[in-house]
């Protein structure tokens, strides 16, 4: 236990410069945005996405969502983060590092989504690069999981890209559009940035 309670509080979550991207925590203001991007790209996303509660892009449902974000980062629990275009401005999606555990694990799980008009531009690679940096230099995790679809290339390509490792295969892991789906399971730790 007292290794337990020797962990540091965790830091306080700010801006984040990439090369290609600013990566930033949520806010209110971020609303517009963020609903207009999600609703014009939500064909493209339901594929790879639990299925929308019926108030997904509404204000208060937003509301909710930014509760429990700051809830999560005062908690040390998860790191939300909006991908915005170098000039702090144009929304192009968002990633978190979720369900950080602290003590003999010392580890979080990846997601992310890009806006449609943004995909296939290399700026969901560098948020990723940006991400796994702040997680193992500031927030001092030891290792990051993500998993994907087995058929969604895209996704299999970034993660293997940004030095991701393939762990294996899990059945109905995620319940994604609907139905419980297999993933492909991904991981990197700390060493394998430091090769």
């Amino acid at each position: 236990m007292a290794f337990l309670r020797s962990v540091p509080p965790p830091p306080a979550a700010g801006t984040i410069r990439g090369e290609k991207v600013v990566l930033r925590p949520p806010v209110m203001a971020d609303y517009q945005q963020w609903s207009l991007l999600r609703a014009e790209s939500r064909k493209f996303l339901a594929p790879w996405e639990p299925i929308w509660p019926a108030d997904e892009l509404s204000r208060l449902g937003y509301r909710r969502r930014i509760k429990r974000y700051q809830r999560e980062m005062r908690e040390g629990s998860g790191y939300p983060f909006f991908v915005f275009a170098p000039d702090g401005l144009a929304l192009l999606g968002g990633l978190t590092l979720s369900q950080i555990q602290r003590g003999v694990t010392q580890s979080g799980a990846l997601g992310y989504w890009m806006g449609e008009r943004h995909a296939g531009r290399g700026y969901m690679s560098d948020a990723v690069r940006t991400l796994i940096a702040y997680a193992f230099d500031t927030l001092r995790l030891h290792r990051i999981e993500a998993a994907c679809l087995s058929h969604n290339a895209a996704s299999i390509r970034l993660l293997e890209k940004v030095g991701f490792s393939r762990e294996g295969y899990a059945r109905s892991y995620l319940c994604i559009d609907g139905r419980w789906q297999d993933h492909l399971l991904y991981a990197m730790v700390n060493d394998d940035v430091r090769r």
